[in-house]
């Protein structure tokens, strides 16, 4: 039996208001759609830039363990979807045998990632320069939202996705998981078993004008996978920047990554 809920993961600097358009789009579909926010998340992005302290303090075990109760609750495994850190969580999830296919969009990468493009440090620098966004809630200019994110919008509809959608992220994260993640001794918190072989099917997608996380980054994630037996994808969509789940032409990635998912979905008898 096909899956019949999406669950939408979000990334940093944004909420689950940035998946509205899927949700409806999904919902349509006659699909049951589940877009949780982070521990503590549960307030709308106005609140949360006058909240920083709730985003400071979270952290990525707690927001794991947090999606997982959410998904383990449902009926049935789901599909789960993830974009930008939302793609890094939802390969812990599936890590955890959670989920009955799964799709990263963008995906910030999982340990032992070790490709960190020109473009990626030059989006994070703006957090990795002050030593002190360790330990705050970090955030981009409109300017540095849109070199990072939205790219290939033009100036006005950056702003406003800007204005609609742009919170702070957990410095730390950034800081443990980004460029100097490699450099750390010992397995950290997004290790994941590349080489589990009963994990649901997984899906890369990329955007080929991202920044932040490029195609690289996303393609020598998705090789981490090559020993694995399960299902392992890689597509890359030309031209389209971080921002891909909502700039224009966004129906064709959402219509990919559902058809994928439920074609690839793992039956009640392979679970």
């Amino acid at each position: 039996m096909a899956p019949d809920t999406v669950v939408l993961v979000h990334g940093l600097w944004v909420t689950p208001r940035s998946w509205e358009n899927w949700i409806g789009y999904y919902e349509a579909k006659g699909y049951r759609v589940v877009a949780p926010g982070y521990p503590g998340f549960e307030i709308e992005v106005e609140a949360l830039r006058q909240r920083p302290e709730v985003i400071a303090r979270l952290t990525v075990p707690e927001t794991v363990d947090h999606l997982a109760g959410i998904i383990e609750a449902l009926p049935e495994p789901p599909i789960i979807m993830g974009h930008s850190f939302g793609g890094t969580l939802t390969q812990l999830l599936v890590a955890r045998g959670l989920g009955a296919a799964a799709v990263v969009i963008d995906s910030a990468p999982t340990e032992g990632v070790r490709v960190n493009p020109i473009s990626q440090a030059r989006s994070l620098l703006p957090i990795l320069k002050r030593w002190s966004n360790r330990h705050e809630a970090a955030g981009f200019t409109e300017k540095e939202f849109r070199y990072a994110f939205t790219n290939t919008l033009p100036e006005a509809e950056a702003r406003a996705a800007y204005d609609r959608y742009a919170i702070p992220a957990p410095g730390s994260w950034v800081f443990k998981y980004g460029l100097f993640a490699n450099f750390t001794p010992g397995h950290q918190e997004t290790w994941v078993d590349y080489r589990r072989a009963d994990r649901a099917p997984l899906l890369f997608v990329a955007g080929g004008a991202d920044h932040i996380m490029p195609p690289s980054v996303n393609r020598a994630n998705q090789r981490k996978y090559r020993k694995s037996a399960a299902v392992t994808d890689y597509r890359e969509f030309p031209g389209r920047s971080h921002w891909t789940c909502a700039e224009p032409g966004w129906e064709e990635v959402a219509d990919y990554a559902l058809n994928w998912a439920v074609e690839h979905a793992r039956t009640d008898a392979e679970r």
